[in-house]
């Protein structure tokens, strides 16, 4: 491995001179500074980022567990956590939970294991027991992104009730009663928020909330689609569907066009989450969406808050989704 004392040799200098020259922490004359920078490119010496990270008591890395980076909201999430990361001058570490708060607890541990400066977590079901302890026990900054829980910190995520009930309402207000629902993986602040809002709906016109209509969709493509076909499939079936976030969005659509069946035609539908390509759907999508990047870069100034040692009472930030109205819920 190349040291700087490879490159203080080459260069004819001393280490503390090449290590001004990396740093910029003294001015070295202009012919110095280039014999050491043609030394470094000679040797193709790098820092040892890490080393010097470690002796300063920082990293500048944050670590950020989420779910399911193949669903296309998380994968933008990520991406706008990371863009404001970066602007700050930090380098991004992704964990992949896979919604299971076991490997909730392998992400957060190797990530608290490679020392990074702070966390952001969109918890698992259980996190509050397994994962959210052991964080704090640490003293590392944390933030919880997009989904909530009780415990005493920084938490910003999409507004979800109002969203889910104003999704329930218009296809009330188009005149139908019977509305199925494909809610989210039990456990989520997200799933019972929005299923609240779609009970709210429906209850505050004096529409009881029929069992038979609720399906678990459990945040999966596949198991919306299998319970939509199954539904749909009934001789008494619903005249409307909201869906509760995108992989069910898709597998309802799949699950609609596999039995042949049209929409809005045959059966109205709006949906939580929207796609970027939603407006080329046919029908068009009417969705929620959410504000993807105002809760990433939220989250961020959050953290850094804590990072620079903002020890003041923790913030719990809704961001407002908005409402776009296509034509998949029958209106033209």
């Amino acid at each position: 491995m190349i040291t700087m004392g490879d490159v203080a040799r080459i260069a004819g200098v001393s280490a503390s001179t090449v290590s001004h020259v990396l740093n910029g922490t003294r001015k070295v004359d202009t012919v110095t500074r280039q014999r050491v920078e043609a030394a470094i490119e000679e040797t193709g010496y790098r820092r040892n980022v890490v080393a010097r990270s470690l002796a300063a008591g920082r990293t500048h890395t944050v670590g950020l567990s989420i779910s399911a980076l193949t669903n296309p909201y998380f994968g933008s999430l990520v991406h706008a956590v990371e863009q404001a990361l970066s602007d700050a001058g930090y380098v991004l570490i992704v964990g992949d939970s896979h919604d299971h708060v076991e490997s909730e607890k392998r992400v957060t541990d190797s990530l608290l294991d490679r020392q990074v400066d702070g966390m952001i977590v969109a918890p698992a079901a259980g996190s509050e027991r397994l994962t959210l302890p052991e964080i704090t026990r640490t003293g590392t900054p944390l933030v919880l992104i997009d989904r909530g829980v009780d415990i005493g910190c920084d938490q910003v995520g999409p507004e979800n009730f109002s969203s889910a009930r104003a999704l329930t309402k218009h296809l009330l207000d188009r005149g139908h009663r019977r509305i199925g629902v494909v809610r989210g993986l039990a456990g989520i602040s997200s799933t019972t928020e929005r299923f609240d809002g779609y009970c709210a709906a429906l209850t505050g016109r004096g529409i009881a909330v029929e069992d038979t209509l609720v399906l678990d969709g459990e945040s999966s493509t596949d198991v919306a689609e299998r319970e939509v076909h199954a539904l749909m499939s009934g001789e008494n079936r619903p005249t409307a569907l909201v869906s509760l976030n995108n992989a069910m969005t898709i597998g309802t659509l799949k699950a609609v066009r596999g039995l042949g069946l049209s929409i809005p035609s045959d059966v109205a539908f709006v949906c939580y989450d929207d796609f970027e390509w939603a407006d080329l759907f046919e029908p068009r999508l009417t969705a929620a969406a959410q504000d993807v990047e105002t809760i990433g870069t939220t989250a961020v100034e959050l953290l850094l808050r804590r990072m620079r040692g903002d020890d003041g009472a923790p913030h719990q930030i809704r961001v407002p989704t908005t409402f776009h109205h296509r034509n998949s819920c029958g209106c033209t």
